[in-house]
């Protein structure tokens, strides 16, 4: 199964070199490649990688020409890896949130399922390192659109996902309305609701160590009302 791990960066110069090195000691698939989309970053994210192409011949960049945001950026990196014809998509972080120990379970999930979504919100799943606000913005996000949305799935938030391309084409990137962090439990919701199967596997979930998280409550409360626009869209 060919897959395309899809990263999106935002000036993640103190991460970037050590996740990738990581992900190609840590990950035994034989047919991988990574694909940063960077949005221009002002402290070198993206020539980072670059120099790191030489070393590694399956690692991949889109440098966009401003910062066109998260959900835009995975868009672009499906897209690319459709375009390619790769089979198989991850989307992660690149601020070791998401532990890259846990790829090969992602990819040998996909074997079964079409969605696998690495979940803080499952029995063993934790995000130890978060105060209670930020439990509460996430699980609160999660159980709110759960219900809202009227589908199971428990971590409808979360950002380190595994999709198979038929779920992506089923999907139709082009007709995804959401624009900021409510990417996420759109791409799942029309997952869920075009009866594809998914598996949600329990991942401990730490805080970034280096750089600065995009999380607001401004773009907390947002989702709140895209959800509900989710809910009664087409």
């Amino acid at each position: 199964m060919k897959t395309l791990i899809v990263i999106p960066t935002y000036n993640e110069a103190l991460n970037i070199e050590k996740l990738i090195n990581t992900i190609y000691s840590t990950l035994t698939a034989s047919d991988f490649s990574i694909l940063i989309v960077d949005d221009s970053s002002t402290d070198g994210t993206f020539e980072k990688v670059e120099q790191l192409k030489s070393k590694y011949k399956t690692l991949l960049s889109i440098q966009r020409p401003e910062k066109l945001g998260l959900a835009s950026a995975y868009i672009d990196g499906f897209k690319y890896g459709l375009n390619k014809g790769f089979d198989a998509f991850i989307q992660m972080d690149a601020d070791f949130s998401h532990n890259p120990d846990y790829l090969n379970t992602m990819i040998e999930n996909l074997n079964t399922y079409d969605v696998v979504i690495a979940s803080r919100n499952i029995k063993g799943g934790s995000a130890p390192d978060w105060g209670l606000l930020r439990h509460i913005i996430s699980k609160g996000g999660s159980i709110y659109s759960k219900i809202i949305l009227n589908c199971p799935i428990n971590d409808l938030t979360g950002g380190f996902n595994a999709w198979k391309k038929e779920v992506l084409e089923k999907i139709n990137l082009d007709n995804i309305i959401s624009t900021g962090y409510v990417f996420q439990i759109e791409m799942k919701y029309k997952a869920y609701k075009n009866n594809f199967k998914i598996k949600e596997f329990p991942i401990v979930f730490p805080d970034r160590k280096q750089g600065k998280s995009k999380m607001s409550k401004a773009i907390f409360f947002e989702a709140l009302i895209n959800v509900i626009k989710l809910r009664f869209s087409k």
